[in-house]
């Protein structure tokens, strides 16, 4: 779970975090920047063909692989080539079609979540996913690193660094050739994920109830994870799923702008780079960890209240920042804040997206639920760049706080009405 969770974690910030530095030192404009982010949502539809992820074969390589790795490999290739397409396509002259390669670098990276989600399910009983899950978690983390930091620095060789927030000055120093470089390295590190599927174990095959017929096959693979869900739950499945549309609000629409924040604050790629890549993954690994353990100690749910409070004040400390001005030593302090309590948050909502499925389904029911998690979010983090322009960062950041009350709010009548299966 390590290196898959390294091989998860790798496409999302290079077609997220990364580009919209990548954009932004480009010349795009925020508000493109901020629609553009959009892309995630291809995360957010992923149960559309989740269904089949959980149920359909590959033709041969499922038969050597098993069903899960045989995904698992398709999905990593699929990103690997969408990388390659993205570091050579120049998103000065050609970001239409730099956009389709992001578009099928996040379907492959979606669909890698289906197979890893239902291959870490079935790996293990439910009491043993909150360490699972922290294993994923590091894997991802030590990614982003990589994809963060690394393509940063790599970007950054023979290349001029910015020192001015003015658009012009940052679209002359574009390098087109330092950023094919550091993602096509990047593609190249995707072969970590390909390595590990192909010498990993298959887990034990669910048993599935046989379907005659094309109409019985569409029921069981399409219908019937979806009505289990319901049936399961009831009426209180609409607070759970109100719950997890909203949790990660915070965090997910300030995100979008946090890079293009550092571009027009006048950060060097080498200091965001060392402070937000390196030094905030780690202590978001920190966060992590703690959250596993709270959890274990305390419970889901509880655990699940301190992270989206935690996520959401510290949201404040980036409006702060905006009118402090340049200082890398408040950079460390604010990114320690905000990685420490995403962290934190991240750890237990894993947890708790676990314990609400059945292994029936795990596939497909967990990339529903983690689908929801992020189609409003996502949504409105796609205006996030006219909202800055319109009234700047620190009005922003502070919006982005307020987001989380109603997400606490939600905690505590869920955590009443429907207690996670796992405390």
């Amino acid at each position: 779970m390590l290196a898959l969770g390294f091989s998860a974690g790798l496409p999302l910030l290079l077609v997220l975090g990364t580009l919209s530095f990548r954009l932004r030192e480009a010349g795009v404009h925020l508000t493109t920047i901020g629609f553009l982010s959009w892309i995630g949502l291809v995360y957010g539809f992923k149960w559309l063909w989740a269904p089949l992820v959980d149920r359909m074969p590959i033709p041969l390589l499922s038969s050597a692989l098993g069903r899960r790795r045989s995904w698992l490999l398709f999905a990593q290739c699929t990103v690997a080539f969408g990388l390659v397409g993205m570091g050579l396509t120049n998103p000065q002259t050609h970001l239409d079609l730099l956009v389709w390669f992001a578009l099928l670098v996040a379907f492959g990276s979606a669909t890698q979540d289906i197979a890893l989600d239902a291959f870490r399910i079935e790996s293990a009983q439910t009491q043993f996913q909150a360490a699972l899950a922290a294993s994923y978690q590091t894997g991802y983390r030590l990614a982003m690193i990589w994809a963060g930091a690394g393509a940063l620095w790599l970007a950054s060789i023979n290349a001029s660094e910015i020192s001015s927030t003015a658009l012009s000055a940052t679209a002359q120093n574009y390098d087109q050739s330092a950023w094919s470089l550091a993602y096509l390295l990047m593609a190249a590190t995707m072969s970590v994920g390909v390595v590990t599927t192909l010498f990993s174990t298959e887990p034990a095959p669910i048993a599935l109830e046989p379907s005659v017929g094309l109409k019985a096959w569409l029921i069981s693979t399409l219908i019937e994870p979806f009505t289990d869900f319901w049936l399961r739950y009831r009426w209180q499945a609409v607070g759970i799923l109100a719950l997890i549309a909203t949790y990660r609000i915070s965090d997910i629409v300030m995100g979008i702008m946090a890079n293009p924040f550092y571009v027009d604050m006048g950060y060097s790629k080498t200091e965001i780079a060392t402070v937000t890549k390196i030094y905030g993954v780690l202590m978001t690994l920190l966060g992590a960890f703690i959250g596993g353990s709270l959890s274990v100690r305390y419970g889901v749910m509880r655990v699940l209240l301190w992270g989206a409070a935690l996520s959401a004040m510290s949201n404040l400390l980036f409006s702060w920042l905006s009118l402090h001005g340049h200082d890398v030593h408040a950079l460390i302090g604010v990114i320690s804040a905000d990685n420490l309590s995403s962290g934190i948050a991240s750890s237990a909502f894993i947890a708790y997206l676990s314990s609400l499925t059945n292994l029936r389904y795990s596939a497909t029911q967990y990339a529903m639920l983690s689908s929801v998690m992020l189609l409003m979010p996502k949504f409105l983090a796609g205006f996030s760049g006219v909202y800055v322009v319109h009234f700047g960062y620190s009005s922003f950041f502070i919006a982005t706080a307020l987001l989380g009350l109603p997400v606490i709010m939600l905690i505590i009548w869920v955590s009443r009405q429907a207690p996670c299966p796992a405390d």
